[in-house]
């Protein structure tokens, strides 16, 4: 790694969740720097292997394949995720299990079969490799219908900072925390009428990749980062003030129930009838749109 604002030609990278939204256009920004790219998703492309991160075996053949064809490896970068709203009060199978295995232990997987290469890396080069897992400020600043995803996503970050301290001598680890990004991940949501857009502020694409390529070129990198200055602000509220911060989402989020805000989705009937005492259960075209994602 350079100490400039680029990454070194010739470093060799691992993205995971690689064609999706953030995935994509770093793969594309950092072989305009000269940077070797491999990456990670559900489905094969252009210097894309497929790999479903929640089986063990898969990791294990995909990684060994990865690191084959880039001749070793100096980072790796974990994007890949999924968001499937549920109720923290639900049932955890499929949704809850899914976003958690995904998003947290998806990470895990990949970053443990990495290892014995980032390792070799950092004892050839005589400089740490590096791992940048990209959480959520949701880790801290919890959301209703959420809580799985949350969970998964302050997970990551418990995960990070152990990594972080048992592999001081081999590793720069950093979380990176974007706000709400309008990407393919919130699709599940909109289906079911539980869209985050226009409830939380909006981040864009480019802030965050932008955030994970100046990681992987600073000399010294960040333990924790933000997206932008906005994000940072709202992250330290979610981390150190979270006292005064769920008060005030609650009041918000029982203002917006009462508005008739998550009246289509089946998943809020029980959080609108403990906040506003109504009843929304009734069958409707939402529940069985959910029912037959759920049974598929």
């Amino acid at each position: 790694m350079t100490q400039g604002s680029s990454i070194a030609a010739g470093s060799r990278v691992l993205i995971t969740g690689a064609a999706g939204g953030f995935g994509a256009p770093t793969a594309t920004r950092l072989r305009e720097q000269g940077v070797q790219v491999v990456g990670l998703d559900r489905v094969a492309g252009d210097h894309v292997i497929a790999c479903d991160i929640t089986d063990d075996a898969a990791v294990e053949r995909a990684v060994a394949e990865a690191v084959e064809r880039l001749g070793g490896l100096d980072a790796v970068v974990h994007y890949a995720g999924i968001g499937i709203p549920n109720d923290a009060g639900g049932p955890l199978q499929p949704d809850a299990f899914a976003v958690i295995d995904v998003n947290l232990f998806g990470a895990w997987r990949v970053t443990a079969a990495a290892l014995p290469a980032l390792q070799a890396s950092r004892a050839a080069r005589g400089a740490r490799s590096r791992v940048v897992f990209v959480s959520s400020e949701l880790a801290y600043l919890t959301l209703p219908f959420v809580s799985a995803y949350s969970v998964a996503k302050r997970g990551m970050t418990a995960y990070a900072d152990a990594l972080r301290l048992e592999y001081d001598t081999d590793l720069h680890v950093t979380t990176v925390y974007p706000g709400y990004v309008r990407t393919p991940i919130h699709d599940a949501g909109r289906e079911i009428g539980l869209s985050l857009e226009g409830q939380v502020r909006r981040e864009e694409v480019d802030d965050i990749v932008g955030t994970v390529l100046r990681v992987l070129a600073a000399p010294k990198p960040p333990r924790d980062t933000a997206g932008t200055r906005a994000g940072g602000i709202e992250l330290w509220l979610g981390r150190h003030l979270s006292g005064l911060v769920a008060p005030a989402v609650v009041r918000r989020i029982r203002k917006r129930a009462a508005a008739g805000h998550f009246d289509a989705s089946p998943i809020a009937a029980g959080l609108i009838r403990r906040f506003t005492g109504r009843d929304t259960t009734a069958p409707t075209a939402a529940t069985a749109t959910i029912t037959e994602r759920s049974a598929s």
